[in-house]
């Protein structure tokens, strides 16, 4: 080997390490940071920027089952973690914004964290599950509500495809009815979701008067009909979709429930009176139930954490301070941060 060839190998020798080591400086943060600097494509097009800022896109995302296309807010993994996390709204939810960056900021709250926040808009009265039959009383305009297969059957490979989100590394929460949906569709959906959250759920729904009640509530929401959702009340699928029941398919999750005292705290006092009537009597509910849903957990020797604070009513206030509250659980058991 002549001289001349030698110093051409050592210097592009020299050039290959000194390029390989700037792709490691440079590249590796570069990827991180960009993984919510840029926009993923949906259904209609393109997401756009959602006004609550934090990263968060509004994606829509087909669903053949409902025939029409869902609106899901979406916040990604600050450095592109696989891990998701489905927070599911309560009875009023409405088609303009998941409440969780209205009624409390979740974006914030997650904004130096590694998982991406999943927030699907609508679904009122829905339970978030699947119904027999058109939901409301207006046949004129059916409301088809596909809820269970749009989330864990067509929503999950938009998320991998588009947000690096894993259909298997999952977790899931919700206030209220998104309560009741959480813990079921963990029950129902073991192999996606490793954890559960209920914040003020109703975790039995089949008890005596528990028909009478969620109908009541139905009505007073906009007309929904009880019977399109699981049937009668003596329909199969009203038993299968009890968290009280199929808890047991709960034995290898993380599940978390928790609910107020019904008692007004320091929280509560800028609320009406009437509203902290409502706040009370819902809250009731949601206790009672929370407390029959642990006891039997225990019984039976489903691991849970059960929280009962020692005021708090039905409202956002108990909601979010929940979600603080359980955020390290959350990003330590998806191992998030």
């Amino acid at each position: 080997m002549n001289a001349r060839s030698s110093v051409r190998r050592k210097l592009t020798a020299v050039l290959a390490t000194v390029a390989s080591a700037a792709a490691v400086v440079v590249g590796a943060p570069q990827a991180s940071a960009a993984n919510r600097d840029w926009l993923r494509p949906d259904s209609t097009g393109m997401c756009e920027w959602d006004r609550v800022g934090f990263w968060v896109q509004r994606c829509t995302v087909w669903s053949p089952a409902m025939n029409r296309h869902i609106t899901v807010q979406i916040q990604p993994a600050q450095r592109g973690g696989n891990a998701g996390l489905y927070m599911l709204d309560g009875l009023r939810a409405t088609e303009i914004t998941n409440a969780w960056v209205n009624d409390v900021n979740a974006a914030r709250t997650f904004k130096d964290n590694n998982i991406t926040l999943v927030m699907p808009v609508g679904g009122e009265s829905s339970f978030y599950t699947d119904w027999n039959a058109p939901a409301t009383y207006d046949f004129n305009n059916p409301v088809t509500y596909k809820w269970d297969t749009f989330l864990t059957k067509e929503l999950p490979p938009y998320l991998q495809r588009n947000f690096g989100v894993s259909p298997t590394n999952n977790s899931i929460l919700g206030l209220s009815m998104g309560g009741t949906a959480a813990i079921n569709l963990a029950a129902l959906h073991t192999n996606q979701f490793r954890q559960t959250l209920s914040y003020s759920g109703y975790l039995t729904t089949t008890i005596p008067g528990a028909q009478t009640a969620v109908r009541a509530a139905l009505l007073d929401a906009g007309r929904f009909n009880v019977n399109a959702m699981w049937g009668s009340s003596l329909n199969p699928r009203r038993f299968e979709n009890d968290p009280f029941l199929n808890m047991g398919n709960l034995r290898n999750t993380d599940v978390y429930v928790s609910a107020g005292s019904a008692i007004p705290g320091p929280a509560d006092e800028k609320y009406l009176p009437q509203h902290r009537a409502a706040g009370i009597a819902l809250e009731s509910i949601a206790n009672a139930t929370t407390h029959a849903w642990d006891a039997k957990a225990t019984a039976i020797g489903v691991k849970h954490t059960a929280v009962y604070t020692p005021t708090g009513l039905h409202n956002w206030d108990q909601f979010g301070s929940q979600l603080e509250a359980t955020k390290p659980r959350i990003l330590n058991v998806m191992n998030a941060w």
